[in-house]
Formats: C-alpha cells, sequence, structure tokens
C-alpha cells in the first residue's frame, strides 16, 4: 500500500477534482461532479473512492488540502449574507462612486453590478480621523446604538465597518466592533483595519464587505465539512488554499475569508510553476480552462506574479491597472490571473443582431451540456468539441460520464446552425473559435496589458479543456511550445499538494524613499513578521520577503517592488528605487526617474514556511505505444476534416510524433494539430511545438 498523509480536493463549477500523491510518486485522482447544493457531498465520494482504491484508511490522513469555490460563487451569484456597512458620516456612498471608472466607455446601456451592500443597510456614524490618526471628532456610539436597533429589525447576518482613516488609529473600528459583538452575538463581523490596514477608502471598505459578505457561507460550508470529515474518522487537519497561492488552515481562513476567492486558480498556478520550472522553464502563461470559466496567468523568471489589488465579477475577474471598473475591488494579496466566462459549460448563443456569443451563462454541473444527456437542450463549448471529433463521442472522464454525440449536433444545429445559416460543422467550429477569442481577452490582461510579449513564454494548459483549445491559442500568441502537464484535467487539485503555507502582512508608511527612516522601517517589518509567526510558526522555520508599494511622487497608483534582504542602507534604497524604475518603464512604456521622486505608501511581509513533507513530481503512468482508435476531427478551414490517431500519453514514450494526434486520458484530451509535434520530458509532460 503506497504511503498517503496529503489528499488534496478542488471544487469547481462542473467538477470536483482530486488528487493523491504517493511518496513513490504515484499519482492517483478521481473527477466527479460537483454537487452545487452541497458541494462537501462531492469531496466527501471522491475522498472515499481514492481511499478505497489506496487501502488507506482516513484516520491515518495528516493534511486534507483544499481548494473551493464557495466565496468566489457567493459573489458571481449575489447569494452571500445580507450585509450591512458602518462607516464614517458622509461617506455612505462609497461603494457605488467607486473609481468613478466606466468599464464600458462606449456603451449606453451598461449597468454596473449593484453593490453587495444596498444603500438601506449602509449606517453613517458621527466619527472623524485626520490621516496621521488624530481625533477630530469622536465616536458617536448613540449613532453605533441606532444602527445595532435597525440591524436587528433587518435580519442582517453580517457586518462591516470601514471608518476613514482607521489605518492610522483604530480606535474607533476597535470600540465599534465590541459594541457589535456584545450587542449582536450571532453576526459575522468584519473590521478593515483586520483585513486590509492601509489607506484608500473604497478599496478598503470594499475588501471589508466582501469579506463580510462571504464570510457566513464559507464558514458554514467549511465547519460542514470539518464535521463531516470528523464523523468520518479524519483526524488531521483541514487546510485551505489562499488567493496568494499558500495554504493556511481552516480556522484562520474563516476568520478572514476574503482571502480565499480566488484559490482554486491560485493553486494550478502554483502547480504550473513547480512542474515548469523542473522542466526547465522559466517563462510561462498558464491556461487553466475547466467547465465553467477560463483562467490565465503568467509566471516571469521562476517567480509567481502576485498582485495587491483584483477585481472579481463584472464579466472579467482580474487585476484592474489597465482594464477593469466593473467588479468588486479585493485589495488584498492575490496571485495575477485573469477569469472568463469560457469553460467547456460555457453556452453558445445568437445575439438579436445574428452574431454568435459564448457565455457567460454555464450549464454548470447541472445539467451539464446538451451531449452529457441530463435534459438540457442549448449547445455548449463541450458539445462543439464533440462534434468537431475533439472529445471521444462516447464517453468522457474515463466512461464516468457517458457522451451523447446526437444530442450535441441537435443542440448546436437548432440553436445556432440554422439561425446563422451556417452549416453544423462550421457553426461548431465557430463556437471553438469564440471561445478561444474569449480566453484571449484574459491572456492579454496578464500579458500584454502588463506590458509582457507572449512569445517570450510558453503555453502551460490544464484544467478539463485547456489541452483542447490550447493549440488554437498559442498559434494567435505565437508562443514559443505548449506544455501538458500529468494530469492536466485535475491539475488545480495537483497543485495543492506543491502549495506551501504563506501569510501577507501590510503596514502604512508613506515617505519618500530617499528620506525614509530605516530604523523605522526595520521596527514594522520586525512587527509585521512577529504577526505572521503567530499564524504560521517558529520564525526560524520561516523565508520572510521584504516588499513595499512604490510611485512616483504625485501618483495615484503603485507597483509593489522587493525590497531585499538585510539591513537598509542608503545603496539599497538606491537600488529599489532602481528596481521600481525598471518595472514601472516595463509597464508603462516610460519612467519619471530624474523628474520626480520614488515615494514609498505601504511596507509589506510574506512570510512562507515550506510543509513537512513535500512530494516529488508525479510520474506518469506509461507503457502504451500504439493508437488505441481513430476519428474523424475537423481542425478547421485550413485543414478540414482528417482521420486521426487517438492515442494516450503513453503513446509518446518511444519518439516525438507528428500531428494530427488526440490524446485522450482519464482527467481530459489534448489535442495536437496537423502543423505540430508533440513529445515528452522526463517528468511525461506533453510538449507540443507548432510549426512557424
Amino acid at each position: 500500500m503506497p504511503s498517503v498523509t496529503r489528499v488534496a480536493a478542488d471544487i469547481g463549477g462542473t467538477f470536483t477534482d482530486l488528487a493523491v500523491l504517493a511518496g513513490t510518486g504515484k499519482l492517483t485522482t478521481r473527477k466527479i461532479p460537483s454537487t452545487p447544493n452541497d458541494y462537501a457531498e462531492a469531496v466527501m465520494r471522491g475522498l472515499t473512492e481514492l481511499l478505497q482504491e489506496l487501502g488507506c484508511p482516513i484516520s491515518e490522513l495528516r493534511e486534507i488540502l483544499h481548494g473551493c469555490t464557495v466565496a468566489t460563487n457567493a459573489i458571481l451569484e449575489q447569494k452571500g449574507a445580507k450585509t450591512a456597512l458602518l462607516t464614517t458620516k458622509g461617506f455612505r456612498d462609497v461603494l457605488e462612486i467607486q473609481r468613478v471608472r466606466v468599464p464600458a466607455l462606449y456603451n449606453p446601456l451598461y449597468v454596473r453590478p449593484p453593490p453587495l451592500v444596498p444603500r438601506n443597510l449602509r449606517f453613517e456614524i458621527e466619527e472623524r480621523l485626520d490621516a496621521s490618526g488624530t481625533v477630530l471628532t469622536p465616536l458617536n456610539e448613540a449613532d453605533v446604538w441606532r444602527a445595532i436597533e435597525r440591524i436587528k429589525n433587518e435580519n442582517i447576518e453580517s457586518i462591516a465597518v470601514c471608518y476613514l482613516h482607521s489605518y492610522a488609529n483604530a480606535d474607533h473600528e476597535r470600540r465599534t466592533g465590541n459594541l457589535l459583538s456584545q450587542a449582536l452575538p450571532g453576526c459575522y463581523i468584519t473590521l478593515s483595519v483586520d483585513v486590509l490596514p492601509q489607506k484608500r477608502e473604497y478599496e478598503r471598505t470594499s475588501t471589508a464587505v466582501i469579506n463580510s459578505y462571504v464570510g457566513p457561507p464559507l464558514q458554514a460550508y467549511l465547519r460542514s465539512l470539518l464535521r463531516t470529515l470528523r464523523s468520518a474518522g479524519m483526524q488531521g487537519r483541514l487546510l485551505v488554499m489562499q488567493s496568494n497561492g499558500g495554504i493556511l488552515d481552516a480556522d484562520t481562513v474563516i476568520r478572514r475569508p476574503a482571502q480565499v476567492i480566488e484559490c482554486g486558480p491560485a493553486a494550478g498556478v502554483v502547480g504550473a510553476s513547480y512542474v515548469a520550472r523542473h522542466a526547465g522553464f522559466d517563462n510561462i502563461i498558464t491556461l487553466d480552462m475547466g467547465g465553467t470559466t477560463a483562467k490565465a496567468s503568467i509566471v516571469e523568471r521562476g517567480e509567481l506574479i502576485v498582485a495587491d489589488s483584483y477585481e472579481v465579477g463584472g464579466g472579467m475577474s482580474s487585476r484592474s491597472a489597465l482594464n477593469g471598473g466593473a467588479g468588486y475591488a479585493l485589495a488584498l494579496p492575490v496571485i495575477e490571473i485573469a477569469e472568463v466566462g469560457a469553460g467547456g459549460g460555457s453556452i453558445a448563443w445568437v445575439d438579436r443582431g445574428g452574431s454568435l456569443k459564448i457565455g457567460p451563462h454555464s450549464a454548470g454541473a447541472v445539467p451539464g451540456p446538451a451531449c452529457y444527456g441530463t435534459g438540457s437542450l442549448l449547445p455548449t463549448v463541450t458539445d462543439a468539441n464533440v462534434v468537431l471529433g475533439y472529445l471521444n463521442p462516447g464517453a468522457l472522464a474515463g466512461g464516468t460520464v457517458p457522451i451523447d454525440i446526437e444530442l450535441a449536433r441537435r443542440a448546436v444545429n437548432d440553436q445556432i446552425a440554422r439561425p446563422l445559416g451556417v452549416g453544423l460543422i462550421e457553426a461548431a467550429h465557430g463556437i471553438h473559435a469564440v471561445a478561444n477569442a474569449n480566453m484571449m481577452k484574459a491572456v492579454k490582461a496578464v500579458t500584454t496589458y502588463r506590458g509582457r510579449d507572449p512569445r517570450d513564454f510558453s503555453l502551460f494548459a490544464f484544467g478539463g479543456n485547456g489541452g483542447v483549445h490550447a493549440a488554437g491559442l498559442a498559434r494567435v500568441l505565437q508562443t514559443r511550445e505548449i506544455m501538458v502537464p500529468v494530469a492536466a484535467g485535475v491539475f488545480s487539485a495537483l497543485g495543492l499538494l506543491f502549495s506551501d503555507f504563506k501569510m501577507n502582512e501590510t503596514a502604512p508608511f508613506l515617505h519618500l524613499a530617499k528620506e525614509m527612516p530605516l530604523d523605522r522601517v526595520e521596527q514594522i517589518y520586525s512587527d509585521l513578521a512577529e504577526r505572521i509567526a503567530l499564524g504560521l510558526g517558529e520564525p526560524s522555520t520561516i523565508r520572510f520577503e521584504r516588499l513595499a508599494d512604490a510611485r512616483f511622487a504625485g501618483q495615484a497608483f503603485e507597483l509593489t517592488i522587493p525590497v531585499g534582504d538585510g539591513p537598509l542602507n542608503a545603496d539599497r534604497i538606491d537600488a529599489f528605487c532602481e528596481r521600481f524604475a525598471a518595472e514601472h518603464t516595463r509597464r508603462y512604456g516610460q519612467a519619471f526617474s530624474r523628474r520626480f521622486a520614488v515615494e514609498v505608501v505601504n511596507l509589506r511581509l510574506v512570510g512562507t514556511r515550506s510543509p513537512e513533507s513535500q512530494p516529488g513530481l508525479p510520474k506518469a503512468a506509461l507503457g502504451s505505444t500504439a493508437a488505441t482508435g481513430q476519428r474523424l476531427v475537423h481542425f478547421g478551414p485550413g485543414f478540414g476534416t482528417l482521420q486521426t490517431p487517438v492515442i494516450d500519453r503513453g503513446g509518446l514514450e518511444l519518439r516525438p510524433l507528428r500531428g494530427p494526434i488526440i490524446i485522450e486520458e482519464y482527467e481530459g484530451t489534448t489535442i495536437v494539430p496537423p502543423d505540430g509535434t508533440a513529445r515528452l520530458d522526463p517528468s511525461g509532460t506533453v510538449l507540443i511545438a507548432l510549426a512557424s
């Protein structure tokens, strides 16, 4: 029996994926349809099947690592807790004013998503501090008590408190929190100083509101899952992935749930970085295409790109430096991931102008694509891929998901081909191409919008549909190579197993870089390190990284730049300013080093601790060297319909093969087009090169 101490489970909109990587390198996976009514049901079903196959009792598990969409879905589906906001008098409408940005400038009918807290549940409290934290107007506790009485009458589940300049003096927020806790013991309460103690009232207010809005549903889910695991005999810990790419225990996450908004996609990027680094690739674009959404990120020079601001919802979740303004601002460290509604379950439709559209609505796990035969008559990207021959016309996921190709053909024909007056294959290929175009928005958000040239990167494709669409995207991006890892279809679950414990802490610190009191800087970093050690354990086991948010004096937004290790001195400050100017030039095409001084706004500290035992790379189960079959596949107008060999990953073991090829596995499918060649690297990763 293989040694098993850690199991990873990742919930997606369509499937729940599980992975176990034994000490021998043997990888065992499961792909279970998600159960939206109770996500824990799919987790437990998959866990039970895995452990039974391995002959391992659940009591022997030390850790279950978990990524979930509960917090994200609460926002996207507007199904979070009924939340109230207490804020400084005069700042009631910050959530609606935002940054006065118009994401759809030429759309006169554009309507912003509604605030997570409606106006009648936003309460003004008389109090005021200046930017240094000096009290200008004392806290009016009578206003707080009046708000409490109204909250009692509104059946509020959760409360956020955000006062102006509380980052400089937390007394008013702390006192308000104490009053709320005493009067409303059942409410989930968030103080902005606990989740984001830094400047910018909109971002701080929005982040505090998000924390309260998703807190109760995430808390209920994690506690329910823990009870279920305990009753099944598990004695180990439940660890949850954060948006910053690190894991923390469930109890800590429950206190700051906004940290897990993008936890599932983050795990996939962590895993991609780990596998690519071992394969000798430092620069990659990750493409994670699942059943509901497609996500893109980059790993540059072997490092994850972590943003200090993010927008969730509003059509595309991403960092909002050059695009955005439609979603809800989340100013916490997040692996820079752009997400669009273009997954295998995304529904294709024709608008009133006769244009083909994909998403944002998805067939999800229930009822799923039309080809699943579970009642849906609407065509999805998966249905189109079945019609084109990219996906097995009989079954997916090793036969566990039956496919009815006739239902797929009927849905695409009735809903797309006939309204557009085109043939079935042309309509299906159109769906595939539009899905690629939608995903290109996500790729651009993390590359060209950040001053990066996609041609300098390789495309790392995973998720249940990543390998199906990777070649089409890579051709447009002109990327050098495509990588499809072992267990690509459950790769976010696998990425959890490669994750470290991680915490981020921030302190406001507004000074010109060359005029900073260095002893004060050292004291702040020391204080932040103590806070991190409380969550991660013995400081000697923690790797600390110092960063700072910097800008040119007079600018309104910052870039996060490494400060470097060791005591600060004039030379280190000069090097920091040079790194900032270089990144500013790379991002925006210019810098103002000779005209404006560099200004530091916040100090940041990241603490990372590796788990006691981290697995090595998974070993692909190779051995097959012959084609398992053939089928007709349509590769677009340039190549037409071709008889195409269908093999498993082991079919590439002996030598590189020229396309067209379909590589079909339990977790997913990979398409090698006629102008491509495919080979395996030593770890079993499929490497695809396209003709230039």
